[in-house]
């Protein structure tokens, strides 16, 4: 049983729901029904699960009135044996984009308020439209992701006490010990290769094999080509495929900006936009945007035209690299550009998952960029990556230009502070 930070963020809407009914987003298997099941079943005397993809028959209940009283009255034809007991009653809307009207009524449920409400849904970016009324002010919407890199460390047998230890050498900023840092290290590796899926972190845990890994993580891709087809229209099917299919490509290259000619000969931006923004609506892909000037707030600067793309997890993007990148990961031979990119994506994950969003700063004039640009209360705080332990041209021109109070190097090495520029191994972004 894998344990997930996402029960709490359920505990505490439940505490603090008022009169709202719970949206959660995230990409398909990422473990949204299991947590939400698992909350119901211990959380509440009474407990409806709905599953619009599984029981299409479902959708009749959304069906004319969507007042409360006619949408329960109708809930109780299908559920004969279920108990509607006010404030200690959960229904679960799985699968919520199958059902448009469901996503509708979620304002009058919360409204009449006797009984708690989840939705989930992994397209939801994608049939908004279909949706005659979003119910603003009535639902809170929240994003659950794979397992983060804390996450997996549970699930491998690595306990709190010890990542408090290796939390309290990222306060001090002193060196760990080389045989600590290396096991540590050594997980961060495992992670890279097996990454956050929960039916892929099963596999892993049930057979150690990374055969299995691989095979856990190419039935995962396959489904998301698989909602390609399905769901995508039929201009933005190719298009979304092939841009999906690139992202090793795009980040293997010297320049990880997202070119749209390394999706196709001569791509142009007006072709395939449209198909980015079904992967990022989808929840597959996460833009990181450069913008002109690293001031606050970030937002106000972005170049839309400038962007790199990550995948949302890293174990998924090592896999479409094919199984012999994870014995380069393993055995430290992975080298080039590539190992930049997965290296950045490592990075972007556990960003990612702490819900924090990407930029990256490349001035025009010269080709020194900063990976990724943080917002720490009122200052930006940059961070490089570096696939090995070189100079930082980069990092230490933005330091001196800009002079926030510290600036990050993330390597796969040892910790060490030089004035405000502060290298720690990959794995201590996790206590950013």
């Amino acid at each position: 049983m894998l344990k997930r930070k996402f029960l709490q963020t359920l505990l505490d809407w439940k505490l603090t729901k008022g009169k709202e009914c719970l949206l959660v987003k995230g990409a398909r298997q990422i473990g949204k029904t299991y947590i939400i099941d698992k909350f119901g079943r211990e959380n509440y005397g009474n407990y409806i699960y709905v599953n619009f993809f599984t029981e299409p028959k479902l959708k009749d209940v959304f069906e004319g009135s969507l007042a409360a009283e006619e949408i329960y009255k109708r809930l109780s034809v299908f559920f004969r044996d279920a108990h509607f007991v006010e404030n200690d009653t959960l229904i679960f809307l799985d699968e919520i984009q199958e059902c448009p009207n469901a996503r509708t009524a979620l304002k009058f449920l919360a409204i009449d308020g006797r009984f708690d409400v989840i939705a989930s849904g992994s397209l939801l970016g994608i049939n908004y439209k279909q949706v005659s009324s979003i119910p603003v002010g009535y639902e809170r919407q929240v994003e659950m992701h794979s397992l983060d890199f804390e996450e997996f460390l549970w699930a491998i047998g690595v306990g709190e006490q010890t990542i408090d230890y290796m939390r309290s050498f990222f306060e001090s900023k002193e060196k760990i010990p080389p045989a600590v840092n290396e096991q540590m290290l050594s997980y961060m590796r495992e992670y890279m290769i097996v990454g956050g899926m929960p039916e892929v972190v099963n596999t892993y845990l049930s057979t150690k094999h990374y055969g299995e890994v691989h095979n856990a993580q190419k039935k995962i891709t396959d489904a998301y080509l698989e909602d390609i087809a399905k769901y995508a229209s039929t201009s933005e099917k190719p298009k979304a495929r092939n841009c999906f299919l690139s992202i090793p490509r795009q980040l293997a290259k010297e320049n990880k900006k997202f070119q749209f000619s390394a999706v196709e000969s001569g791509g142009r931006a007006r072709k395939y936009e449209n198909s980015l923004e079904w992967l990022r609506d989808a929840n597959l892909i996460r833009y990181c945007n450069n913008v002109s000037t690293p001031q606050l707030p970030l937002v106000a600067y972005v170049k839309p035209d400038q962007f790199k793309i990550y995948l949302n997890d890293i174990g998924l993007l090592v896999s479409m690299y094919g199984f012999e990148m994870k014995q380069a990961i393993l055995t430290g031979a992975l080298k080039g550009a590539a190992k930049g990119g997965i290296y950045e994506n490592l990075i972007a994950d556990i960003l990612i998952k702490k819900g924090l969003p990407l930029y990256y700063y490349k001035n025009d004039s010269n080709s020194q960029e900063i990976e990724f640009l943080l917002t720490v209360e009122t200052e930006i705080v940059p961070v490089e990556v570096k696939s090995t332990n070189g100079s930082t041209i980069s990092l230490n021109n933005f330091l001196k230009e800009f002079e926030p109070s510290i600036g990050y190097k993330f390597i796969a090495g040892n910790i060490g502070v030089a004035d405000n520029k502060v290298t720690l191994p990959l794995y201590m972004a996790m206590f950013l």
